[in-house]
């Protein structure tokens, strides 16, 4: 499995921010969004090391930490994504997220003993929304999460739309998130107010404010 990059740090976003995680980062996306802060993932030079399933699990047994996320570039298109996930659903303690960019089926991911997905709804200002597979939504569950990351006024019209279209708080979390430095949070909680979201977060991504938000490996 081609391996970007794999560390210790805290969840930035979704239902587990805040806590420890152990991250692992693949090479490669289907998608390239227009605001992608990990578009170097994607590039065909970008260097990896080549690791094994069981190999991955070793190193994130090894780190003590029992919360997993397995993000990209794409991961479920990793070769060996789902051998990967079995082995570590087969970890006791080990709590597995995966961060999926909404244009993968999720169906042969959903055994009955499966992973968290925290899934992007790709909004107009991404440029990718035709390769949302809205057919993912039928497959979530309460633990999981969908995150609209939103650059426009468009996009959070867009997100408002789409939530109630498919009563997405009725499934799973759901998250807005703006796009680092081109819609303003305020602008963001006065939508929300006027547009009576409830049970929808709106979610600064924590990691971008603690470190700086070109920096990897964080």
């Amino acid at each position: 499995m081609k391996v970007a990059e794999k560390f210790i740090s805290i969840n930035g976003e979704g239902n587990r921010a805040g806590e420890l995680s152990v991250f692992v980062r693949f090479q490669g996306c289907n998608l390239r969004c227009s605001y992608c802060d990990t578009s170097w993932a994607y590039e065909a030079d970008c260097p990896y090391e080549e690791l094994t399933p069981d190999e991955i699990v070793e190193y994130v047994l090894s780190t003590g930490v029992h919360n997993v996320t397995l993000t990209g570039g794409e991961p479920l298109l990793s070769q060996g994504i789902a051998e990967l996930i079995e082995k570590l659903l087969a970890q006791p303690k080990i709590r597995i997220e995966i961060e999926t960019n909404g244009a993968v089926d999720l169906r042969p991911f959903c055994t009955p003993a499966r992973p968290v997905f925290t899934v992007d709804y790709k909004l107009p200002s991404s440029g990718w929304e035709r390769a949302m597979k809205v057919e993912n939504f039928s497959v979530l569950e309460k633990q999981d999460t969908v995150k609209f990351v939103c650059g426009s006024q468009e996009d959070l019209q867009r997100a408002w739309e789409v939530i109630q279209e498919y009563r997405l708080t009725e499934r799973c979390h759901v998250y807005l998130s703006p796009v680092f430095g081109s819609i303003e949070p305020v602008d963001m909680v006065a939508f929300m107010e006027t547009h009576k979201m409830n049970d929808v977060r709106l979610q600064i991504q924590i990691h971008k404010v603690i470190w700086d938000p070109e920096k990897r490996g964080v």
